[in-house]
Formats: C-alpha cells, structure tokens, sequence
C-alpha cells in the first residue's frame, strides 16, 4: 500500500476555503480564514450498545462465548424450575438452535468460539460440577473434568484445546482462588488467585487472562479487583470504578477487556467499562440493566443476552460496538434540475433515475431526471404526470413508477428502458403515498392510501403482473421501504404508527423493532437487512437512522430538514433528492459509510 508521502508528497497546497482535491490526512492551508486543515476519517468517539437479534429461549445463569458480537454462542442456563441443555448460535442478527449439551446445567464457564468451545463446570440444583464438555462446532462430548467442582468460574481461552478456569463457588458458600489450566485433554491446577472470589469477570486466552470483580463467599463483599494471569501466577493491578457481581464480560486479549452490566443489591448495574492494560475507563451504559447474562465477544464488537433484569428473566440481547467504526455523513451533492417534492426515484448513488412529484403549482409532474453521480440531466418524461407514486430500480436504465396520484389515485405502472417510459400491467389496488422497494422485474409495493380499501395492502410484482400478497400488520400511508426484490422488504414510518417497523419474508410481515424517531414520508434506500431511513415530517426532520437487520441507530443527519424527498442506493452509499423543507427543494445529498471530516488546526 503507497504511503501518504508517495500518493501526494509533502508541499502543502495553498487554497481559498475546504480543498474540494483533499485526499484522507492531507494538509492543506485556507488562504480565507488563514488556518491550516487536515481531512481525517469520520469514527465514533465512543462505543455504543443497540438491540440485538432476541434468543429463542429466555434463561438466565446461562454462559456464552465467541470471538465477535457476530459470532456468539449461548449454553445451558436456567429458569425455575429447570435448568437447561439448550445451545444457541448467533449470526448478528437471528438466533439458531444447534445441538444440545449432554448435561443440563447453569452457573458454568464457557470458552472458545462459537465453532470451537469447551464447556466446564456449573449446576443443575445441588453439588457443584465438575463435568467438562468439548464443541466442535456440531456436537459437544464429555471429555476429562475439571480437578475441583464449582459454580460460577471465571472463563477465559481460544478454543476447545486451551482454556483457563479461575475462581468460583463450592455451593452453597464456599468461595475459591484455585486455578486450572486446559489442554485440550487435561486440566492441570495452576497458582491460585490472591483474592477469592466467585463469579470473576475474565478476558484472554489461557496464558494471558484477566479477572475482574466478582463477589466473596455467600455474595459478600462485591469486589472490583483485578487480576492479570501471566501464564504463571495472579498480579493484583488497577481496580474496577464500580465494584459489582454477576456482570459479563468480552475480551479475546487480556489488555483490550470490556467488562457490562451486574448487580450491586439491589441494583441491576447498566454500567460498562473498558480495560486498555493498565486502567479502567467507563464508557456507554447498557440499554437494559442485567446481571447472571451470557457475553461474548471482544471490545470492539461484545454481545450481551438472555440474564435477569428488573423485569423478570430475559431472552433479550445487546450489541456493543467499540470506538473506532466508521460514521457516515452526508455532503452536498448536484441538485435536481426542477425543485419538487412527492418525488419518486430509483438506483444507485453514481446511476440514478428522479421522477413525478409535485413542481410548483404543478400537482402532476412527468419531468424525470438521470444522475450520475455529479450532475442530473433531463431525459424523456413518464408517460403520465402524477404526484406520491411509487418508484424503485436497480439502476439508471431500468426503473419502474407506479400508483400515485393525478386528479384522483392511479394504478399506472411504467418502466423505463434507460431511453423511454412504457406502459405496462396495472396495479390492483390504485393508490398513493406507499412503500416501494426492487427491480423492474421483482418488486413490491406495501400501506398507502388508496381510493378504496384498506391502508394494509401489499403486492408484488413479478416483471408482468401484480398479485396481491399478504397485509402488513399495521395499516398506514406515507410510509417508506427498502429491499432487494418481492421476497425481502422492510416497510418503516408512515401514519399512523409513524416508527413502526415490518420485515417481510417473502410471505409474510412481521413487526420488529421500531424506528427511534417515528416520521412520515421519509427518504429511503438499501435492503431488508441494511437500510437507511432519512428525513420526513413533521415537521421537516433531518434525522437519519441505519437499520442493521435487528435494530435502527441514529447517525448523522441531513444537511437539509425535508420530507417527501427521494431516495436511492444502499445503506453505505445513498442519494437523497428532493423534498421539502418548506418550500420545494432541488437539494441533492450524498451518503457515504466511510466519511471523512475536516479539522482546524489551533494554536
């Protein structure tokens, strides 16, 4: 990879205001306001939790492990009465069911990934365990125990061949330091910890692990001790800031450990602090106060679910993603020819067709646009004008308008060829103001308000026809969507239930999580499992909000409030046209996931 040096060399370039040439870590002086600037990339200062894909089983005492909040497993657990052998993978955004373990138990230790793990210790009611079992991604086998039963042990290591067992409990209140080292065919006692203690929060791998807080025999004292495992014995180093039992923990390196979550009677703690090798540092709190939860992960990307919280026993989940990812911003990009809102349009960011809406005093507008990428050009015109139809695309040259509205709803559809709008099979239902997402030859419309009939009609196009299809749930107009084709969408906002959320399978809709600012008639782009929702009313809003398959998280907004704009391309790369914010806007704006930013260098 070339260098900064040898991509742009080392004369700082002199120039009237931002350097529109700017490369990411170019310097450059603005000769305007006489400050020297720097484009640097655009990351979150601070980690952040969101709503994670819900486990299929509710549990509490359960453990987990993995290498990313992407790639997590959850084992055993419990909910009174019994407890439980049952086994879940997690892909980032769903829950699967694999094979069960051949003991039931809760309160264990788990370590490894989700492909390659070792299971130890635990309870089902009664004596400690000291059953160990081995996954190798399929199936799990009981292999040699551990030498001393617990409950409640720390956990750290790679896979099913190296793992570290650390503290614990022998019921019913007898805590333990000891220490065992595995192989992947024996545990072997090791140097025991300074401070015992149950339920030690770990990070690491078997040489290079971390214990961290914890709890004295019978629940007292709560401790925020820390520990570092050196292959050889325990060091005492910098404490917790809040001290705190029964929380979880992430961490594939012993120096890089984020630690989430617990209790300190009778508090469920939200609190959560990362570990960088020497100190503790809080950072963002959960969403939801937990404690006895399963984790995994690394800190940068953790996963926290199922546990107990205030309200009772969990199947809930939390995704943690670490400071550093990439934030994406919107900048100013060529505007539309002809100011309008009620605009439909369809594409990608650099290949995209703007069509109908409302002009002016013009209620019908035929006009449509090509972008590509810069600057919009006129082209030939929809064959009827209408305002608050439908439109998508998978790029310039082929797009399809349907529905809207002239003196009263329509059920026209047309598609565009790259050259010219044709005519072809109507709608069902006429309509406008609904969501619409697809190609010119696998598409789907939902909601909507039509001339007649209810607010919940979906069809799907199959290139030929339109079919009638299942309802959504919840009936609404102004709505939005996102998808691929008519087997996957994701219909959002809307009147009423402005942030309700509905995912469609291909057969059915199914409600999932909200949007965090409900809104009518906003922008739209991307597919059912990466969307991005921007702008609406009301009022004219510029809030933007990416939806990453599980749930929707504010970014940045709009440089422009407006609503009943245009839309087009994916999560990571979007065009937002039109729109108004009041009045009519001909603003363009394009989305980019990396973005960069610039900065002002100060005395």
């Amino acid at each position: 990879m070339a260098t900064y040096k040898q991509s742009v060399g080392t004369a700082v370039v002199n120039y009237a205001g931002d350097y529109p040439g700017a490369v990411e870590g170019e310097l450059w002086y603005d000769s305007t306001n006489k400050d020297f600037k720097y484009l640097y990339p655009n990351v979150t200062s601070a980690g952040s939790w969101a709503t994670a894909g819900t486990m299929n089983q509710a549990r509490k005492n359960l453990s987990g492990t993995g290498a990313s909040g992407s790639a997590a497993m959850a084992v055993g657990g419990m909910q009174p009465p019994g407890y439980y052998t049952n086994v879940e993978i997690y892909n980032g955004a769903s829950w699967t069911e694999v094979n069960d373990l051949n003991a039931a138990k809760g309160y264990q230790g788990t370590a490894g990934t989700s492909t390659s793990a070792v299971d130890f210790a635990g309870q089902a009611g009664g004596s400690a365990f000291s059953v160990n079992e081995l996954w190798n991604g399929t199936n799990w086998t009981e292999v040699n125990d551990l030498n001393t039963a617990r409950i409640y042990p720390g956990a750290s290591g790679t896979d099913n061949t190296s793992a570290l067992c650390f503290g614990g409990q022998i019921p019913p209140s007898a805590g333990i330091g000891n220490t065992e080292s595995w192989n992947g065919t024996n545990w072997t006692e090791v140097n025991d910890l300074n401070t015992v203690r149950y339920s030690p929060h770990g990070g690491g791998t078997r040489d290079l692990a971390l214990a961290a807080g914890g709890a004295g025999p019978g629940g007292t004292p709560i401790y925020g001790n820390t520990e570092q495992w050196n292959g050889t014995n325990w060091t005492e180093v910098n404490d917790l800031n809040a001290v705190r039992r029964l929380a979880g923990s992430a961490g594939t390196d012993y120096t890089a450990v984020l630690v989430y979550g617990g209790v300190t009677p009778p508090t469920f703690r939200t609190i959560t602090e990362e570990w960088n090798g020497t100190n503790w540092t809080e950072t963002t709190d959960m969403n939801t106060g937990r404690q006895q939860m399963g984790a995994a992960g690394s800190l940068p990307s953790a996963l926290a679910f199922g546990g107990e919280t205030s309200s009772g026993d969990t199947a809930t989940a939390e995704a943690w993603t670490g400071a550093g990812a990439a934030v994406g911003a919107w900048a100013t990009g060529g505007s539309l020819n002809l100011a309008r809102n009620l605009i439909a349009g369809g594409g990608t960011q650099t290949s995209s067709l703007a069509f109908g809406g409302y002009k002016g005093s013009d209620p019908k507008s035929a006009e449509t646009e090509e972008y590509n990428g810069s600057s919009w050009t006129e082209v030939n015109d929809l064959g009827t004008g209408r305002q608050g139809l439908g439109g998508f695309g998978a790029n310039a040259e082929a797009c399809l308008a349907t529905g809207g509205q002239t003196t009263g709803q329509q059920t026209i559809t047309e598609t565009w060829n790259g050259t010219n709008w044709t005519e072809v099979n109507d709608l069902n239902n006429a309509k406008k103001l609904f969501g619409a997402n697809g190609t010119t030859t696998s598409g789907l419309i939902y909601g909507g308000e039509p001339s007649s009939g209810t607010l919940d009609q979906t069809e799907s196009w199959n290139g030929t026809n339109w079919t009638e299809v299942n309802n959504l749930n919840t009936s609404r107009f102004r709505n939005a969507g996102a998808g691929a084709d008519n087997t996957s969408a994701l219909c959002f906002g809307g009147s009423p239930g402005p942030a309700k959320t509905e995912s469609w399978n291909g057969t059915n809709w199914t409600e999932v999580n909200d949007l965090n600012t409900g809104r009518e008639d906003p922008g739209n782009s991307g597919t059912a499992t990466a969307a991005l929702a921007f702008g609406g009313s009301s009022p004219a809003r510029d809030e933007t909000e990416e939806w990453n398959g599980v749930s929707w998280t504010e970014t940045s907004d709009l440089n422009t409030g407006r609503k009943e704009l245009g839309g087009a391309g994916t999560s990571t790369s979007s065009l937002a046209f039109g729109g108004e914010a009041p009045p009519q806007t001909a603003a363009t704006e394009e989305w980019n996931v990396p973005s960069n930013v610039i900065k002002t260098l100060t005395d």
